[in-house]
């Protein structure tokens, strides 16, 4: 690290709190808690209550303290943490009397980045631990607990491990054509990069399970006007949402609601109705309902039971292996309804009693399975990975397709690095700005 300082946040966030955990974190850390408390310091890793005070003998408040030498804490430096009252009066005494003592708040994630200096975390690591802080579901939560465990680390050094002994065997015969080496080892490096050439292709080709579980499922509401996708959405919803009226056309723009369902994050947009626009407002509503149609992973497809045998053609023609259908109203409708339609099969729900609600939630949640589950493998978490995958597959297969043994090797060296990028493995002073200043101060 450039900067030596040492450096301290409220690592549990601002607001009023029962407690409130303060870190700190550098070369200063055991000579300030030892000034904040006039006392040696503790044993490490012991907790222990110690009276705080500030420069003026003034005491801040009373708590908890924790020393972590160096090299044996999350950033590898000393460390210190201190758990107090949760109170504002408190957090700014205790700012003060840090500042007093020399030390500087702490950049967003920049504990993290000092954990990567000092090869405590990988880049994916430290990415799934800012995951895992902003996780709101429980599948969020496994995949980030599974990178950070570093499933998704060993994976890539392991591919980059390879191309570096392809590499090596490919120099060699360059570099000592005229030395008794073994025979064959181009080919056999030739071997291991289409073979990791298809494991990567296959990595790749993961429909961005990892991506979508990150960032939620989209999921649209869509159908005629007045069958009742609004109160639909509210239901699902739980709260008010999206305005419900009689008047055909209410919804003009698409309004999101974010769910968790049996785990799985899904962002569930109510949509205008599908019709023929009376005007430019609604038309421009209808436009986005089709667009949002199109790019939705799952579509809850509406029809009003009290209308059949009646069908809305529009709504028809977007029943497909994707589709949730959906006939509301089943509560005012004595008849039978059809078992399927257009292949795929039928449920009753009532937005206004409820009924069958419960059943639509876990439909939504088997789909989510569905396109997130992942079979127990590592998953593509994040744009960058798969930039950096992608490069690392073209130049595999640049190498595969040369001639010349030097070119190969070359185009194998640039696989090498793009695959360390991911993790940190090589010079990536220029994307750690990017990826800690996402992260939470304290963390």
């Amino acid at each position: 690290m450039s900067d030596h300082h040492t450096i301290f946040a409220l690592a549990s966030g601002g607001g009023r709190a029962g407690i409130a955990v303060y870190r700190l974190s550098g070369p200063a850390a055991a000579a300030a808690l030892q000034a904040l408390s006039g006392r040696p310091l503790p044993p490490p890793r012991r907790a222990q209550r110690r009276r705080l005070v500030d420069a003026a003998g003034l005491v801040i408040d009373e708590g908890l303290v924790l020393w972590f030498p160096a090299p044996a804490s999350f950033t590898g430096e000393d460390v210190v943490e201190l758990q107090l009252h949760g109170g504002r009066a408190v957090a700014a005494a205790v700012g003060d009397a840090l500042l007093g003592l020399g030390l500087r708040p702490a950049e967003p994630g920049e504990f993290s980045r000092r954990a990567f200096a000092a090869g405590k975390l990988d880049l994916t690591q430290a990415e799934a631990l800012a995951d895992l802080v902003a996780a709101e579901t429980a599948a969020q939560r496994r995949q980030a607990l599974a990178q950070m465990d570093g499933a998704l680390g060993r994976l890539y050094d392991d591919w980059r491990q390879r191309l570096l002994r392809a590499q090596a065997h490919l120099e060699a015969e360059i570099d000592f054509a005229e030395d008794d080496l073994p025979g064959g080892l181009s080919e056999a490096a030739r071997q291991a990069l289409a073979e990791l050439a298809g494991q990567i292709a296959a990595h790749l080709a993961d429909g961005g399970r990892g991506e979508r579980l990150r960032d939620g499922l989209s999921a649209a509401i869509l159908g005629a006007p007045n069958v009742g996708k609004s109160s639909l959405l509210n239901r699902l919803a739980g709260r008010e949402a999206a305005i419900v009226a009689a008047t055909a056309g209410t919804t003009r723009d698409v309004i999101e609601v974010h769910l968790d369902v049996d785990g799985f994050p899904v962002t569930l947009a109510d949509t205008a109705g599908l019709r023929a626009a009376a005007e430019a407002v609604e038309e421009e509503g209808v436009r986005r309902a089709r667009a949002r149609a199109e790019t939705a992973d799952l579509r809850l497809v509406v029809f009003d039971a009290t209308a059949l045998p009646a069908l809305d053609p529009a709504s028809l023609a977007l029943v497909d292996d994707g589709a949730l259908v959906l006939f509301n109203k089943c509560d005012r409708w004595t008849g039978v309804l059809p078992a399927s339609l257009a292949g795929r099969p039928v449920q009753a729900v009532s937005a206004a009693s409820g009924q069958g609600l419960n059943e639509v939630l876990h439909a939504m949640g088997r789909r989510a399975g569905q396109l997130l589950d992942g079979g127990g493998a590592p998953a593509l978490t994040r744009a960058r990975h798969r930039r950096a995958l992608e490069d690392s597959l073209a130049a595999i297969r640049r190498a595969l397709d040369e001639g010349l043994p030097e070119l190969v090797a070359e185009d194998v060296r640039v696989a090498t690095q793009a695959l360390g990028r991911i993790t940190g493995r090589v010079d990536v002073e220029e994307m750690l700005d990017v990826i800690f200043r996402e992260f939470c101060i304290g963390k």
